[in-house]
């Protein structure tokens, strides 16, 4: 195994991840009724191929991708759609949902076929099965996995690097992955590496977790890849704060890792990859980790998307008295709901359940820089937060707007507890706004 590596700055907040990181995975049964909303992705959302009234088989494809930046969705059960309507939606908004009827038997779609050698492939139809799979990355962000196995010709990949880090707090589904299923992602991830032309395999994995990293390195033999271990630090997932603290690449000012000849993907996404080559399982369902001290009964679980959040936390027990505060994701990054019908989406990494005080008073700046210290993209948080309470888009953007990750480091250490994240995050959509007007 390589040296334990980092990056600059970032932060120490508590892990809390003694709550499930012991616990394996558990499969939830699926619901009676599912919520497949057709936005689970970045970029469009599909678009509906089902109506009212239709019978669907599980596996099927409800949603079509019709642009580039978009993924297909499918049917996580088999059964009738009752409607094709506007539902609640974990972003906040509403979303074109298709709900289905569960009618118990998980008939499999006559699509799904599996393949025997997945390793026969070429890389063409390696990315086109990812991509009929509706595969997007399982680390939160869910952008689709196709496209990014397809990076530009000028841009060659060297190096394959799988995201095990899993930094944010309280979160274990990957690391449980990592101990039960490591042999499927080490096949996904060689399967990527081939799709994208790369030499090397370098397995991502923090030090608090050394269980993980010696399941991976027990199954490597015949593959080119090596375990590295990290430091346990946040953000140490953030894709460009990886790539550094591995290769000592810089990724550029508005860049992506392919700039450098680096690919990442998630452990939960190479598992997929794998389902969707070998055995054409479309992305129906995924693991998440419902924790936190408000769940009665906290677990790693396996879930259909679509399932809405009541029933996983009903399988977990329900929620213990003076549960307020409902998040999807990590506590540093993820969102917080209002409703327990919002149902789980192919970026949902987990539901934490937490008793939140009042928020505190926002005081005035007192430029002790403690947020320019710790934040991982080396911004000037404040400065930048500034600009956008006086509107000045150009000038946020030239301090670097747009390249914050969101990672929540500067509002963690923030004396003042100015809201810096959300602040730059109005700025961010206000400057993206504008700038789609004006090239329109």
């Amino acid at each position: 195994m390589a040296r334990k590596q980092t990056f600059p700055h970032g932060i120490h907040p508590p892990e809390n991840k003694e709550l499930t990181e012991a616990k394996p995975i558990e499969v939830l049964p699926p619901p009676a009724k599912v919520f497949l909303p057709l936005q689970q992705h970045f970029g469009a959302p599909a678009a509906a191929l089902v109506k009212k009234g239709d019978e669907v088989f599980l596996g099927q494809k409800i949603g079509e991708a019709k642009a580039l930046f978009s993924a297909p969705v499918h049917a996580s059960v088999s059964g009738k759609v009752l409607s094709v309507e506007d539902y609640i939606h974990p972003n906040g908004y509403p979303a074109l949902t298709v709900i289905i009827a569960n009618d118990g038997q998980d008939r499999p779609s006559p699509e799904i076929k599996g393949n025997d050698d997945p390793f026969s492939l070429s890389p063409e139809e390696i990315k086109q099965k990812v991509k009929e799979a509706g595969v997007v990355g399982l680390g939160g962000a869910a952008f689709p996995t196709a496209v990014k196995l397809s990076p530009p010709k000028d841009k060659p990949v060297d190096t394959l690097v799988v995201n095990g880090c899993e930094c944010e707090p309280f979160l274990t589904a990957d690391h449980r992955l990592m101990l039960e299923s490591p042999e499927e992602i080490i096949k996904g991830a060689e399967l990527a590496r081939r799709a994208v032309g790369a030499s090397r395999i370098i397995f991502a994995v923090e030090d608090n977790k050394p269980d993980a990293a010696l399941s991976l390195s027990q199954h490597l033999a015949h593959y080119p890849a090596e375990v590295a271990l990290l430091k346990t630090k946040y953000p140490q997932g953030a894709e460009k704060n990886l790539v550094y603290a591995l290769l000592r690449r810089e990724v550029p000012r508005g860049g992506l890792p392919f700039d450098v000849g680096v690919l990442v993907q998630n452990v939960g996404t190479a598992k997929a990859i794998w389902e969707a080559c070998a055995l054409g399982k479309p992305l129906i369902e995924r693991a998440i980790t419902v924790t936190g001290p408000m769940i009665k009964e906290p677990k790693n679980l396996l879930v259909r998307l679509g399932t809405p959040l009541a029933d996983v936390v009903a399988f977990c027990g329900g929620l213990n008295d003076g549960a307020n505060l409902l998040i999807l994701g990590g506590p540093m990054m993820g969102l917080a709901q209002w409703s327990l019908e919002i149902p789980v989406i192919k970026g949902t990494s987990g539901i934490i359940a937490l008793e939140a005080t009042p928020p505190e008073e926002e005081l005035s700046c007192i430029r002790c820089g403690r947020c320019v210290a710790h934040c991982p993209m080396r911004l000037v948080p404040t400065q930048i937060v500034k600009f956008i309470q006086a509107e000045k888009w150009p000038e946020a953007e030239a301090w670097g707007a747009l390249d914050c990750v969101e990672c929540g480091c500067c509002h963690f250490v923030c004396p003042s507890r100015i809201r810096l994240v959300h602040w730059i995050r109005l700025g961010k959509n206000t400057i993206t706004k504008l700038k789609r007007k004006k090239s329109a």
